[in-house]
């Protein structure tokens, strides 16, 4: 008897757990953005030069160095900071300098910034640097879209690729 009362409470304590699980699943409702609005993100993980050029090494020099690390150059590990603009329309909306990742420095460095923006057609232009330059621009890209409301338009960059794309 104990164990069909035991069975019992175990059912109703689970059907409780699913009833109570269904319905935080569906309230409260989770906008990812309003329903009026447009949004534009920007996406990007890249590995920036590095900060000091290799150094090449003499025939003497790697005859000093251990078999298994005899290589023709030297290269340090810590790279450039990434810089970033993202203009809309001609103002600029996003400025960022991003630090490379990593205990040393020498990983990618990474944006991702979301911006909501009202519906319509805009003029998004984005350049970055990724050198040793002070001036200018490594890679600019430049495009007319039409952002539509509840939606999502996102602008990512691949160096392999020729540069950034706007999906």
């Amino acid at each position: 008897m104990l164990s069909v009362l035991r069975y019992g409470v175990q059912a109703l304590a689970y059907t409780a757990f699913a009833l109570l699980l269904g319905y935080f699943s569906f309230w409260p409702r989770y906008e990812y953005a309003p329903a009026d609005m447009a949004v534009l993100k920007v996406s990007l993980s890249h590995a920036t030069e590095r900060a000091k050029p290799c150094v090449q090494l003499s025939p003497a020099q790697i005859a000093e160095l251990a078999p298994n690390m005899r290589r023709p150059e030297l290269c340090e590990r810590e790279r450039l900071p990434l810089h970033l603009e993202l203009d809309v329309d001609g103002r600029i909306l996003l400025r960022r300098e991003a630090a490379p990742s990593g205990l040393w420095e020498d990983g990618p460095a990474s944006v991702y910034e979301r911006l909501q923006l009202p519906p319509g057609p805009y003029r998004i232009a984005v350049r970055l640097r990724d050198s040793a330059r002070s001036e200018g621009w490594d890679y600019t890209f430049s495009e007319d879209i039409v952002l539509q409301a509840g939606r999502y338009a996102a602008i990512t960059f691949r160096a392999k690729n020729g540069g950034f794309s706007i999906r």
